[in-house]
């Protein structure tokens, strides 16, 4: 296993549509532990495979127990409720914008061995299964908030909302 590099914006693989993964083998599988170690190392809560320079149809999210759900071709099948929240990045360091997501999705996928299962979540994790499915569609939550927050404005905005 090892920690690949985190593309950062601007890097044309965040930009393209992912590719199907049709192949369940060692190689997929190699990529899958890197991908779970990298995101360990970050503190992330999902990575999808182009984060990775990686143009196939694969996401990690952490869900809200901490499992790290391992989705290969996923596809969200369905969802409900609104929630805005901030959301950040690891392609997209050191900023964070306000992003409307369903409070509730599921999602239907294949394991590293190619079976197929369903997986919902709540809250924080209907909001990384819709942010981490984007990146492999090419998109970038930036595409969805109207302004990007600095730690010091938000630092500012926590203080008004305060008083």
């Amino acid at each position: 296993m090892a920690i690949r590099p985190i593309m950062k914006q601007g890097e044309a693989c965040l930009n393209k549509k992912c590719h199907p993964v049709t192949k369940f083998d060692t190689k997929l599988h190699h990529l899958i532990d890197d991908m779970r170690e990298t995101i360990s190392e970050a503190n992330g809560a999902g990575l999808a495979a182009p984060q990775v320079g990686i143009l196939r149809r694969v996401v990690l999210v952490v869900n809200d127990e901490g499992e790290i759900l391992e989705l290969v071709n996923p596809e969200l099948i369905d969802s409900a409720g609104e929630q805005e929240s901030l959301e950040g990045c690891l392609s997209v360091p050191g900023v964070w914008g306000f992003v409307t997501r369903p409070t509730w999705a599921k999602v239907k996928s294949q394991d590293r061995s190619g079976n197929w299962f369903e997986v919902e979540g709540t809250e924080m994790t209907a909001r990384c299964f819709c942010h981490e499915l984007d990146h492999l569609d090419g998109k970038l939550y930036t595409e969805l908030c109207g302004k990007l927050y600095t730690p010091d404005e938000l630092a500012e905005l926590e203080q008004e909302e305060e008083a």
